[in-house]
């Protein structure tokens, strides 16, 4: 294994579920668009075969703030196993496979600070979730008292009877629930364009951007800057540059 030693104010944050379709992926470049916005880059570690969180960084558009990314999977020996990120990087997210054994588990969430576990509602995925959640806590020895283990429940319609199993389900477990993000097709849009939902145009996607501000709010307490803020800063950014563009073409006229 690489011993080396990870720096200091490095966040390492691991999203896991045993369970594929759960939306790991979608928060795993979520949280990569939001950090690159706050800057510096963050790095993305896909360690998903399918390589999904590495298509997401492929498609995102060259004048968007930098996600730096490598595919773990490309790497054949265990020895890279001990992920680093990119020099500069505050924030080191993994992107881990539907299936690992507890080796790999072990390895993988020993020096987490946050781990994350998107959960949908339906009765097979909290079932489950329950069961790996428990295995989790047996295997890692996991203090729910540190509040490093956060539940995010995923794709989530109110008022609906899947809605409140998954609720019931997710109080029941005394783990904290970092967020809840409701089933918007923004998350689609975004992911396709290769842009996170805070990069959106905030008259489309307000309301998703203020349940993902609940998740960054846990991960990262009351220190970093409100998401409006965020938004506003990248507002003004564009509308300077189409400013500066307006008064070359009229220069050049």
């Amino acid at each position: 294994m690489n011993t080396e030693r990870r720096q200091d104010n490095l966040h390492k944050i691991v999203v896991l579920n045993p369970k594929g379709g759960c939306g790991k992926t979608t928060l795993a470049t979520n949280l990569a668009s939001y950090f690159a916005m706050r800057g510096p880059p963050p790095t993305l570690v896909d360690c998903d075969s399918g390589g999904y969180s590495m298509r997401w960084i492929d498609r995102r558009p060259a004048d968007r703030p930098c996600v730096y990314g490598y595919a773990d999977y490309e790497y054949s020996s265990p020895d890279h196993r001990h992920l680093n990120p990119w020099p500069g990087s505050k924030q080191l997210i993994v992107d881990l496979p539907a299936a690992m054994d507890s080796d790999r588990l072990i390895s993988e969430v020993y020096d987490a600070d946050s781990v994350l576990i998107p959960v949908v509602p339906s009765e097979i995925d909290v079932y489950s979730a329950a069961k790996f959640i428990a295995e989790l806590l047996l295997v890692t020895q996991f203090d729910r008292r540190e509040r490093k283990l956060a539940i995010v429940a995923n794709r989530t319609r109110h008022y609906t009877k899947s809605y409140k199993m998954l609720m019931r389900f997710l109080t029941s477990l005394e783990i904290p629930i970092a967020a809840q993000l409701r089933d918007s097709q923004n998350y689609v849009h975004a992911a396709a364009q290769g842009i996170g939902i805070c990069e959106m145009p905030h008259y489309k996607a307000a309301k998703d951007i203020e349940q993902f501000h609940a998740l960054v709010t846990w991960l990262d307490g009351l220190r970093v800057p409100r998401l409006d803020e965020l938004i506003a800063r990248e507002f003004r950014r564009t509308t300077d540059i189409e400013i500066e563009a307006t008064d070359l073409t009229e220069a050049r006229a």
